[in-house]
Order: structure tokens, then C-alpha cells, then sequence
């Protein structure tokens, strides 16, 4: 069946850029282990959604049902400014693939507003490229979905004329002219995307030879459908379908002398090579089983001659006949059991039950320990070799059936097992079972592959993504089994965990607000302030990155995926048998931390501060703090009371000074004055403490 394409075909180039730049942000989304979400359909195609679903990727209807932190993709087809600010209210990272046409298109807007003018938006009112671009107006556009004599039309001034980047042409020069005589200081801009014109005029110029037309794209996408109804008008025999197996059997005759092939700008590549690929084999399954009429004619025909001999011509044919009857009739791609009566070196020899035996070069052979008497499995490759010889294989027939059994793990979406064999430019080449198949760089891990060929001859699962039946070749992706894996193993991890429990996990990240643990497939987040019963400033200072832990699990949001664990509500509380650990009248060496008007507090262990009062800092005393201690001193400290359900320890640099003084035999050089106020001081932090604030807990 001769094909034609349209010369212009399937993805323009805003759609191929936003469909790159979404599937990049969606992969960096994941590889951050944070959520990423689609405002409303990318494009207007199904099969290439379904393909960033396969990624995580989620579609919203509004900012609102986004995660907290989550990367929004903002769809080609662009959105109002509200949109843009509402997404930074939310704390949302914005992905913006609008079109570099629908851009310029809400800039005209914007400025024509700006000036007072009214803007004439021909479009549909509801698609979405319409609403993102009215909300540039700020009230100032009207949207008319045609225009006709008789179309009702507002009072204005010099207004502007733009239509939907999609519009159809033929119609916008109709409008144009209309308007024009109505409103005589029009000003028109045309932004009709030139991909739109280019695929509408090639299709048209296609159609107009094209004895019947196969549109191919999504039902949605209005370039689709006015792509569809532009050939339709001039080839009445036309269909829309997504993929091939849309288009109705028998709907295109074989003998038809042109079918033409056009794709919307929103339809990726390989949907409409697709097309080919299966008529090719309709026409295929049609063309043999024209090709057995004759042979069947040629039976009837031989029919009536036997009715015509004589007896003895027919005893002669049946003598024959009954020879032939003893021997198999074969024809090329025919499987049939024979028996092996003569092995070389160059060939084995095989009994098929045909009148010549059949042979085999030993490059054909599957099982190179075959001997004489062996009854093996082979395919005719052709019945005469030009010398008489009739010529098999046993390969091909091992390779149809891993070619077999790979479509059928193709059908059913299951993995196959396959051989790194060789890096080549853009991927690697693997063995699946003697079929060869592609990897695209960009499918053989999660993350970019810098060296290629550190997979050759390793053994991985891959899942195949395309197929090229004609010359049994596939192209397969290991990412996609890494990523369904991980979803599965996700989906184990959640189904596995409840509030309260105490699991196991390894840390993997830092974040300034808190650290990131795997938990066997999931991960989930130590926030800071759930590390410690102190204050910390970075998750550094507790936990090292690979650390395996115990965390509780606080709490669960399946539909957000967030785990929030605690990891200080399993360690000890700092204020836990503090009296045992300080009893009163003990001396410490520790470090000032914090100086304040009243005092200074001293770390005795991270979590729990004790304060000096002001008249404890020295044996005499000190109009400020600071004349006695500075921050990070280390200092020798007296414990004099403690307080655990208060949170207070009382200290006294003063006590532990004249303690040491008097160990040393040096009492009498400390005033005598001094030390008879040293019991009435020692009650003065108890006041200060009321202003002082509590420890962390």
C-alpha cells in the first residue's frame, strides 16, 4: 500500500520543547524525593500522558490539591497570572512550558489592555488557552468564538484582533475581514502558531491528491480536530483516531493508490509511524491470502482435467498420486520434524519425508551437539537452492519464539532478561535472548549515565517501549523497571507502617529543615526540631549521612506521601534523673554559653543550662557580667540547688572558687566579709531564675 506523510507531522516544536522540559523537572522531582504535579493536561494526548503518570507524575485541577513543596508543571497551553501568583503563595516551584507563541499571545494582550484598548479574542471560550489568555486582558477582552454577518458585536475603538494560537486560517481571514468593516481603526495581529498553518496547508495540499486520509492525534486537541475537518472537507474518506488500532478493519482497500498520513502537533512520533507499521502487515495478511485464490483455482482446474483421462492415464496418475501422498509437501517458513541422517563439518543433513533431504549450515544450527538419528525441529528456508537442495534452519526457529515470547511479555507488560553488550552512540546495545534491543542513555538508569559501557556484560531486566516488528528489533528502557520496582517497593514500605511505631531507617539527606530517612523504599523526615531535646541549627550536629537509626513514626499522609518521625522522643530526656546526675554541692568544669544582665547559664550537657547570678560570678562583686565571665569560658561551677520541675539548676562560680581557695590553705586571703555573705547570696538566683528562661526541653 503506497503511504504519503504530510510534510509537516506530529510534534511542533513548542510541543516538543514542553514536553522535554516537563519530563526533565519530573525527573529531577523524583530524583529529590519530592512530589511533582501536572495543572491540568500538558497536552491534549493521552498516550503522552499516560507516559508521565509512569514518572509520578500527577494531574491537578487546582494549586490547592498540590503537596507543600511540590514542582507544579504549568501546561503549554498557558495559564493567567493568578495562576503564577497563587503558586508562590503556596511555596509551590513552578514549571512553566507555555508556548513560545501562547507567550507572545498574552504579551499582545497584556500591552493592548495596558493601553485602555478592547482586545477581539476569536477562540473557543473554554478551551484553555483562551481562559489563561483573557486573564491578561483585566477585563479589557471579548472572546468570540467565530464571526459571522449576523455574530453580535460590542461598541469599541480602535480595538485589537488576535485569535487562539490553533484558528483555523480560512476563518480568521474571514473574521478579519468582517471586522474590519465594522470597526475601521482595527488593529489586527496575527497569532496564529505558524506549526498550526504549516501541518493545515500541507495536510490540505496532501488530502486534495490523497484517495482516502488517516488524521492521527488526540481527540481533544483542537489543532487535531481542525486538522481532521480540514482533510475530511477534501477527502471525504478520512478518519480521526488516536492509534492504530482505531482505524476500522477494511476501511482502506490494499490497491488504493494513495493514503495519506497527517499528525496534530500535539502527536508524538512514534503514534502515527505506528500506523504504517500495522496496515503494512494488514496488507501483508491480505496479499497472501489473494495469492492462495489462484492456487485453489488451479486444484479445481486440475479437477476437471482428471475427468477427462482415460483408464489408463488415471491408473498411471494414481500410481503417482500414490507416491506423492508418501511425501510432504513444504513451502518456505514452514516448521516441520525430521530426522538427522548425516553430520559434517560444514553442515548437517535432515529426513524431512520430502523427496530431497534437506541441509543445514552449522551457523543454523541452535544445538551443535546434534547427531545422526537425532529427530530435531526445523524451518524451510527455501525449497530449492537452484541445485535441487531444499535448505533449513534450526535458528530462525529458536529466534521466532524468543521473538514470540518477547511480544507476548510486550503485551502483558512484563520485563525481560537481557546482556549489556555493547555501548554505541545514544545507549547500549543489549542481547535479549539473541534479539537485539536498544537502551537510550536516557533510559538506563534513574539518574544521568555518564559511562555507557560500565553495563556491558552485566545482566539486567529491562521493559520494552517500542517495537519494529520488519526488522525484530525493540527498544527497551531500564529505567522504567527501576522506577515501577521502586514504586512497588513504596507501595510495600507504606502498606507496612502505623502511627507510633518504631522503625528502622537510614539516613540519606540533610536539609536545613531536618534529615531525610529511607525507610525501605520510602523516605520520610526527621524535622528539626524532632532531633533533639535542644536547640540545634543544622541536622549535621546529631546525624551523619548513612547512619542507620530507630525513629518513631509521628505521622502518616498517604495522599501527600509524607512521613513525619521523630527521633529524640526514643532518647533520654535531658531533665531525666538530673538530681542524680547534679546533686547539690558538686563541682563542674563547663562552659559558659549565654550572658545576660541578671547572669550567666553554663552548660552542664547539651539540653540542660544552669545559671550563675550575678553575685555568684566572682569572689567579689562585679557591676556587669561580663567583668567576670565571657562567652565559651570554660569555668569551674558549684552546684547549689536544683529545681526538676522548674528545669532550674543553680550554680555559683564564687562557692567553687572559695572551695578551692580553702583546699589549697589559702582561706585567709579571701576577705572575711565577702564570705559571710556567700550563704545570703547563694538564695539570690531563685529570684533571678523567675526571669530567666526555662531549658528547651
Amino acid at each position: 500500500m503506497p503511504f504519503e506523510f504530510a510534510r509537516h507531522a506530529g510534534y511542533c516544536a513548542g510541543v516538543r520543547r514542553a514536553v522535554a522540559l516537563a519530563k526533565e523537572k519530573a525527573l529531577r522531582a523524583r530524583e529529590e524525593g519530592l512530589p511533582c504535579v501536572m495543572l491540568g493536561e500538558l497536552i491534549h494526548n493521552d498516550q503522552t500522558l499516560r507516559e508521565f503518570t509512569s514518572l509520578g507524575v500527577r494531574i491537578i485541577s487546582q494549586l490547592e490539591d498540590a503537596p507543600a513543596g511540590a514542582t507544579v508543571i504549568l501546561r503549554s497551553h498557558g495559564e493567567p497570572p493568578e495562576t503564577y501568583e497563587r503558586a508562590r503563595t503556596l511555596g509551590l516551584r513552578v514549571a512553566d512550558t507555555t508556548c513560545v507563541f501562547v507567550a507572545a499571545l498574552h504579551e499582545t494582550v497584556r500591552k493592548s489592555a495596558a493601553e485602555g484598548r478592547t482586545v477581539l479574542l476569536l477562540g473557543d471560550p473554554k478551551h484553555p488557552e483562551i481562559i489563561g489568555t483573557a486573564g491578561f486582558g483585566k477585563g479589557h477582552v471579548i472572546v468570540l468564538p467565530e464571526v459571522r454577518e449576523d455574530t453580535p458585536l460590542p461598541d469599541a475603538v480602535n480595538p485589537v484582533l488576535v485569535a487562539q494560537t490553533t484558528y483555523s486560517p480560512a476563518k480568521w481571514e474571514e473574521a478579519k475581514a468582517l471586522l474590519s468593516r465594522r470597526y475601521p481603526g482595527l488593529t489586527v495581529i496575527s497569532t496564529i502558531c505558524t506549526a498550526t498553518q504549516q501541518r493545515q496547508q500541507a495536510a490540505a495540499e496532501l488530502a486534495r491528491r490523497a484517495d482516502g486520509m488517516i488524521v492521527i492525534g488526540g481527540k481533544k486537541s483542537a489543532n487535531t480536530r481542525k486538522l481532521y475537518e480540514t482533510c475530511r472537507a477534501l477527502c471525504p474518506k478520512a478518519i480521526l483516531a488516536e492509534s492504530a488500532g482505531e482505524i476500522p478493519p477494511g476501511m482502506f482497500d490494499p490497491r488504493t493508490e494513495l493514503i495519506g498520513i497527517a499528525a496534530g502537533a500535539s502527536t508524538p512520533d512514534w503514534s502515527y509511524k505506528e500506523v504504517v507499521t500495522v496496515m503494512n502487515e494488514t496488507e501483508q495478511n491480505k496479499m497472501e491470502q489473494e495469492a492462495q485464490e489462484p492456487i485453489q483455482a488451479q486444484e479445481a482446474s486440475a479437477a476437471q482435467e482428471d475427468a477427462a483421462l482415460t483408464e489408463e492415464e488415471m491408473n498411471k496418475r494414481s500410481f503417482m498420486d500414490d507416491i506423492e501422498a508418501t511425501l510432504v509437501r513444504i513451502r518456505p517458513g514452514q516448521t516441520v520434524t525430521g530426522s538427522v541422517v548425516q553430520v559434517t563439518d560444514d553442515e548437517v543433513c535432515v529426513n524431512i519425508g520430502y523427496k530431497s533431504d534437506g541441509l543445514i549450515k552449522r551457523e543454523d544450527l541452535s544445538d551443535k551437539d546434534v547427531k545422526v538419528g537425532d529427530q530435531i525441529e526445523v524451518e524451510v528456508v527455501k525449497v530449492n537452492d537452484g541445485e535441487g537442495n531444499v535448505i533449513l534452519s534450526q535458528r530462525n526457529i529458536v529466534n521466532r519464539k524468543v521473538w514470540e515470547d518477547l511480544m507476548a511479555k510486550y503485551e502483558n507488560n512484563e520485563y525481560i532478561d537481557a546482556v549489556g553488550k555493547e555501548a554505541v552512540k545514544g545507549g547500549l546495545i543489549a542481547d535479549a535472548g539473541g534479539v537485539r534491543a536498544f537502551v537510550p542513555a536516557s533510559h538506563l538508569a534513574q539518574r544521568f549515565v555518564e559511562k555507557i559501557d560500565q553495563f556491558v556484560g552485566q545482566p539486567m531486566k529491562l521493559k520494552i517501549i517500542d517495537v519494529n516488528k520488519e526488522k525484530k528489533r525493540i527498544v527497551a528502557s531500564r529505567k522504567e523497571v527501576l522506577h515501577e520496582e521502586a514504586a512497588k517497593k513504596k507501595e510495600e514500605a507504606w502498606s507496612k507502617l502505623e502511627v507510633g511505631a518504631v522503625v528502622k531507617g537510614i539516613v540519606r539527606r540533610f536539609a536545613d529543615f531536618g534529615a531525610f530517612v529511607d525507610l525501605g523504599g520510602v523516605d520520610g523526615l526527621i524535622h528539626i526540631t524532632d532531633m533533639a531535646w535542644y536547640r540545634i541549627g543544622h541536622p549535621s550536629e546529631v546525624l551523619k549521612i548513612g547512619d542507620e537509626i530507630d525513629v518513631k513514626i509521628l505521622s502518616l499522609d498517604p495522599e501527600r506521601e509524607r512521613i513525619q518521625l521523630g527521633y529524640k522522643q526514643l532518647q533520654p530526656k535531658p531533665w531525666d534523673n538530673i538530681v542524680d546526675k547534679y546533686p547539690v554541692g558538686a563541682i563542674l568544669e563547663r562552659k559558659v554559653v549565654r550572658i545576660r544582665p541578671f547572669g550567666a547559664f553554663v552548660e552542664l550537657e547539651p539540653g540542660v543550662d544552669g545559671l550563675v547570678h550575678i553575685s555568684q560570678c566572682a569572689l567579689t562583686r562585679v557591676a556587669k557580667v561580663e567583668d567576670a565571665l565571657q562567652p565559651d569560658q570554660m569555668v569551674r561551677v558549684k552546684v547549689l540547688g536544683v529545681d526538676p520541675e522548674a528545669k532550674r539548676i543553680s550554680l555559683s562560680v564564687r562557692e567553687a572558687l572559695a572551695e578551692e581557695a580553702l583546699n589549697d590553705n589559702f582561706a585567709e586571703e579571701i576577705p572575711g566579709d565577702e564570705l559571710e555573705e556567700a550563704p545570703e547570696a547563694a538564695e539570690a538566683p531563685a529570684a533571678a531564675e523567675e526571669e530567666a528562661p526555662k531549658a528547651e526541653e
